[in-house]
């Protein structure tokens, strides 16, 4: 299966070029409301917007100075790329960011009796759709990344809510509560969604082979 590539340049001729060049090199163009495996972002907001869900290289502006591409950074893009641009520099970018980030090469994660239809943002068990609020969805997804896998509360709120610096708010304890509940109401032998006290949460199994 191709990767998918969400695309947010708004200019109409710079978008139909690389839309184009994309294509003939064997990337999908992620169709709207999809989940991609990698985001072209041009500004802050697209940034912000799947900043946690996919990785982003930004597509920053060529007058754009030092202090405003490490704040990018800050802000959990994987890359940076300035405009204007060479276009093969771009996909060897694309390349190295899905090599370093580990996006699977499908678009469907299986953990156990859970299942994450990425481009449809469809979660099942056994075959059950849950109905996810996007936060408790963002939080279920980067668990089942890497399932069994203790995820600290700094990454956790990093990663799905943003935030870049130590906190005491309860949101994560709480949507965490949250998923728990409607996994289990679904199937009591599905997989849970555990506190490690004092750590983080993690994906618990069972996971068979």
């Amino acid at each position: 299966m191709s990767t998918t590539v969400l695309l947010t340049e708004h200019e109409p001729a710079t978008r139909g070029v690389l839309e184009q060049q994309l294509r003939d090199d064997g990337f999908e163009l992620a169709p709207p409301g999809s989940a991609p495996d990698l985001v072209l972002a041009g500004n802050d907001a697209e940034l912000d917007r799947w900043r946690g869900q996919a990785p982003v290289i930004m597509l920053g502006p060529a007058e754009a100075r030092p202090d405003e591409r490490v704040r990018a950074f800050r802000r959990g893009c994987d890359d940076y790329l300035a405009r204007p641009f060479h276009y093969d520099e771009l996909v060897e970018r694309m390349r190295a960011v899905l090599r370093r980030t580990g996006v699977p090469s499908s678009a469907r994660i299986v953990a156990g009796s859970l299942a994450i239809d990425r481009r449809a943002r469809l979660v099942t068990v056994r075959g059950i759709r849950i109905e996810l609020s996007q936060k408790e969805y963002d939080l279920l997804l980067q668990l089942a990344r890497d399932p069994e896998r203790v995820f600290t509360k700094e990454e956790l709120l990093r990663d799905v809510w943003g935030f870049r610096t130590r906190s005491r708010t309860r949101t994560l304890d709480a949507h965490a509560s949250r998923l728990r509940r409607k996994l289990r109401a679904a199937d009591p032998a599905a997989p849970l969604v555990e506190n490690e006290w004092g750590v983080g949460y993690r994906l618990f199994g069972p996971f068979p082979a």
